[in-house]
């Protein structure tokens, strides 16, 4: 019996079946391991470091750093440079709404109207395509000094030198050092970078619409407005709703962009800056964490909000 059984071990262990098994997670196992190490591992240590005392003076002995609860997620909900103060002085929470929001919903609207030129014929639609793209491949650190050498408070600065030679300021401006305008530069630039991503998506989504459905309603005597309200967004509504989402989800995260424009001064200073400021800045990790998590959570509650009200409304 028992030499029985051990024959059907050895038996099942050498099966077709079994072999791919083996070889399916040999296959995957080094994916596996990346994924761990730089991404679920990182996120979990994360939240560990959240409710803990952690600074430069036990870095050396982290997982005996003291456990504190939610002594860091306090301290950041009653930072100054967290929470609203007046209208002058939003707060990093306040900012981040908005920086995000304008953002995704302005990328969204000129990527749309991006895609809607790019769908018509015409000449050398291929080469402006690939211009349009400019922004999105660009390396972003190259294409936020070219911005920051065109708004330079400077004379020469290429902003200010033309204004000043229209004669339409008498001094130069510092463009990115005046609060309220440098947040909105801010939120250009964004539009400005990443609405050639929008514009893929949608023009891909146009470009399978069926031609017989404008057909069908020129015959029937609408008007290009018409068109566009009664067929063009029905057919866009997914791809619209997707890339809102992930847009948000990436500019809400956003960090490079404005570190590289403004350093978060000056009005502009977001959660995902303000966590870099807490951890290196006062090397104070467990707030930097926490602050982060503040991040997460926001983001998830936003998530469900929107599968729950927006995504159910566009199924309907």
């Amino acid at each position: 019996m028992t030499v029985s059984t051990g024959k059907s071990r050895k038996k099942s262990w050498k099966s077709l079946q079994a072999r791919e098994v083996r070889l399916a997670w040999s296959l995957i196992s080094p994916t596996a391991l990346i994924v761990f190490g730089l991404v679920l591992f990182p996120a979990l240590f994360s939240i560990w470091i959240s409710f803990h005392k952690i600074g430069l003076y036990n870095l050396n002995d982290v997982f005996n750093a003291p456990f504190n609860g939610l002594d860091n997620f306090r301290s950041v909900l009653s930072d100054f440079e967290f929470k609203w103060q007046d209208l002058n002085q939003w707060g990093a929470a306040v900012t981040t709404v908005v920086y995000s929001f304008a953002s995704t919903i302005l990328t969204l609207l000129v990527g749309l109207l991006a895609a809607l030129i790019l769908n018509r014929p015409f000449r050398a639609r291929g080469l402006v395509r690939g211009i349009f793209l400019f922004p999105y491949v660009a390396p972003v650190i190259s294409v936020a000094f070219v911005w920051r050498w065109l708004l330079d408070p400077r004379p020469s600065g290429v902003l200010n030198h033309v204004l000043l030679s229209l004669n339409l300021i008498e001094m130069p401006k510092a463009f990115l050092a005046t609060r309220g305008l440098a947040i909105l530069l801010v939120i250009v630039f964004q539009v400005w970078r990443y609405f050639p991503f929008a514009m893929l998506m949608i023009l891909a989504r146009l470009q399978a619409i069926d031609d017989t459905l404008y057909e069908a309603a020129s015959v029937d005597g609408a008007n290009t407005w018409q068109k566009f309200w009664s067929i063009t967004v029905p057919q866009l509504r997914y791809i619209l709703g997707a890339v809102f989402l992930l847009r948000l989800l990436w500019t809400f995260n956003k960090f490079d962009d404005i570190w590289l424009m403004t350093g978060g001064g000056y009005g502009t200073n977001v959660l995902p800056v303000l966590t870099y400021q807490f951890s290196f800045g006062t090397y104070d990790f467990g707030k930097g964490a926490a602050t982060a998590m503040i991040m997460l959570a926001a983001l998830i509650v936003f998530i469900i909000a929107y599968i729950l009200i927006v995504m159910r409304n566009v199924e309907e």
